[in-house]
Order: C-alpha cells, then sequence, then structure tokens
C-alpha cells in the first residue's frame, strides 16, 4: 500500500514513524522547518516510556511528488482541510481513498465535497502526540482509533484497519462514528481551550476545583447538543469523561495549547464554534462553549494573554465570560 500523510505535525509525525516501515510513504506538508528538519535529520520519536527511535521518512511538499496514493491520510489542522482536499485529489490513485482523523466538525464535508464520497472516509483517534522541536515527536499516549465504513469504503478500510494494527494502533471498524466523533469533541471542548487560555498540562484541569468544572461543563453542552441530534456518545456522562481524559493525559500539552503557544490559528471554531453553532440551530443552550470561542479568539487576536499563574488567574477569565454566578 502506498500512503501518503497530508499533515507533518504531531499527529502525521506519529502515525508516519509508525507505518512507515510497513507501507510505501511519503509525508507531504507545507510546515518549512519541519520538513527541512526531517529531510535532512529524520524524525525522532520519543515514545510513552522514553524510549527514542529514529525514523528516516520520506518528505515533500509538492503534492505530485507522493502520488498515486492508495491512502492519504489527513492530519492537519481544521482550518488547512481545503488545501488538504485539494491535495488529496492531486495524490489518490483513481480507487484511493482520503481518511479523515482531524478534530472537530465539518471535515469530512469538505474533504467529500472535492473527492466524492466513493474517496472519502471518516475516522477518529485518541491517540495523542505533540511536537517537542522540529524533527522530534512525543507520543503522549496510544488511545483507540475507530474508521466508520461504508458500503463502497469497506474493503479499502479493512485494509488500512490491517495497517495500522500492524503498526500497534488499536483498531475497530464501525457502520457509524457519529457517536465517536461527539464524544471526542465534547471531551476536546473542555479540554483544549482551558489549556490554551491557562497555558496548562491537562492534568490543571482535574487538579483545580474551578478549572475542572469549567471542563465538565463545556463538555456537558456538548453532550445535550448531540442527544438534540439523536446522537448517543460513547459514554454516560461527558463530564466526567473529560476529567478521566485529563487525568490520563496529564503531562500533555493540547494540540490548542500548542498552536496558541506559538501564536498560530487554533482549531477553536471547528469544536467550541461548532458546538455553539449546532445548538443555536437546535435552541441548545451552550453558554460556556460561547465564552471559550470568544476567549480563545482574543487569545489569537493577542487581546488575551495567558496567566503566570493560572490558579490566580481563574476568577478574572469567568468574570471575563460574563457570568454573575458561577
Amino acid at each position: 500500500m502506498k500512503v501518503a500523510v497530508i499533515g507533518v505535525g504531531a499527529m502525521g509525525c506519529l502515525f508516519a514513524a509508525r507505518l512507515h516501515s510497513r507501507a510505501e510513504l511519503v509525508m507531504l506538508g507545507n510546515w518549512p522547518q519541519q520538513v527541512a528538519a526531517i529531510r535532512e535529520h529524520g524524525l525522532e520519536l520519543v515514545a510513552p516510556d522514553g524510549r527514542r527511535t529514529h525514523h528516516t521518512l520520506a518528505i515533500t511538499s509538492h503534492p505530485a511528488a507522493a502520488a498515486p496514493a492508495d491512502l492519504a491520510l489527513i492530519l492537519v489542522k481544521s482550518r488547512q482541510t481545503e488545501r488538504a482536499a485539494a491535495w488529496a485529489k492531486e495524490v489518490l490513485a483513481p480507487d484511493g481513498l482520503a481518511l479523515t482523523l482531524q478534530n472537530g466538525l465539518g471535515n469530512l464535508e469538505m474533504l467529500t465535497a472535492v473527492l466524492g464520497q466513493s474517496q472519502t472516509a471518516l475516522g477518529v483517534t485518541s491517540a495523542g502526540a505533540n511536537v517537542a522541536r522540529p524533527g522530534q515527536v512525543r507520543h503522549a499516549g496510544w488511545g483507540v482509533t475507530h474508521l466508520a465504513a461504508a458500503p463502497e469504503t469497506a474493503a479499502r478500510l479493512e485494509q488500512t484497519a490491517a495497517l495500522f494494527r500492524a503498526a500497534r494502533f488499536e483498531t475497530h471498524l464501525t457502520g457509524s462514528v457519529a457517536g465517536l466523533v461527539w464524544g471526542k469533541l465534547a471531551v476536546n471542548s473542555g479540554i483544549n481551550p482551558l489549556t490554551a487560555l491557562l497555558d496548562v498540562p491537562n492534568g490543571f484541569l482535574a487538579e483545580n476545583e474551578t478549572a475542572r468544572r469549567l471542563m465538565e461543563l463545556a463538555a456537558a453542552e456538548t453532550a445535550a447538543v448531540a442527544a438534540a441530534q439523536g446522537i448517543q456518545l460513547p459514554f454516560p456522562d461527558a463530564g466526567q469523561r473529560a476529567l478521566a481524559v485529563a487525568q490520563a493525559t496529564a503531562a500533555n500539552s493540547s494540540s490548542m495549547r500548542q498552536d496558541a503557544r506559538r501564536g498560530a490559528d487554533t482549531e477553536i471554531e471547528a469544536i467550541c464554534g461548532a458546538v455553539v453553532r449546532v445548538g443555536r440551530e437546535l435552541a441548545v443552550p451552550t453558554p460556556i462553549n460561547q465564552a471559550l470561542l470568544t476567549w480563545v479568539k482574543k487569545l489569537e487576536a493577542g487581546q488575551w494573554r495567558p496567566p503566570a499563574d493560572a490558579k490566580a488567574a481563574l476568577p478574572q477569565l469567568i468574570a471575563n465570560f460574563g457570568f454573575a454566578r458561577f
């Protein structure tokens, strides 16, 4: 199988490092420092147990160099999906498949608009990684990956699942992934924006009572929007699930915090923004998600600076949210 990994950030590097010995693989991205570092020195992957491995990977910024691919694995930020779809169209073989494992809502729809239903598929992964520096990625946790198989994509996704399992990613096929997508969205809406606004690792949200309450309320709002659509999440309590994930990934730096730290736009529109938009359509209140959306946008615009003391800053952040009581 020939694989094009579209995205050279943490998750793209994680999957590329684990898959390249089992497939003909090319990474495709336009982060100049990362592309240069991997091309010149290879990729160092730091495993959850601290072991370090070195991987020599083919990497390019030119889609033509990755064609023709049987699988285009889409692992870019949601704001980059439109460009990734155009690249996938260039690299895919006629019977190739583009699989998105991205955060947020709307990515599959953007891919389908360009490639059609027979060449697109949706998955959800709870594997985690973060970039330590260009050319070095830390694997934060294995997690589980679910792939949604439709009749026209089932055979190709069976091959993809087998490839992932060979690379030690626990992978399952399912007929519908809506509950998994909204379950991940609930957890992300609780954890990611708060860690970015406060510049803290995930574990802070589990340890601090006020931050934990905000996290749980945001996740619960997202679950309520899912329920209004008739979508059942794969766990009974979204707030408790967000807490469990924050505890299990205590030392991890969320992708939104990583984006904010380097001054990049975040995925807030595809996470809290999506919750707010769908909630408005269904008349489901989402005040916490709206506040998080507003203040992460302010963070992106330089109108909020993460505090030196996150605990001391929480009351001011909540006051800025405009809540009379909390």
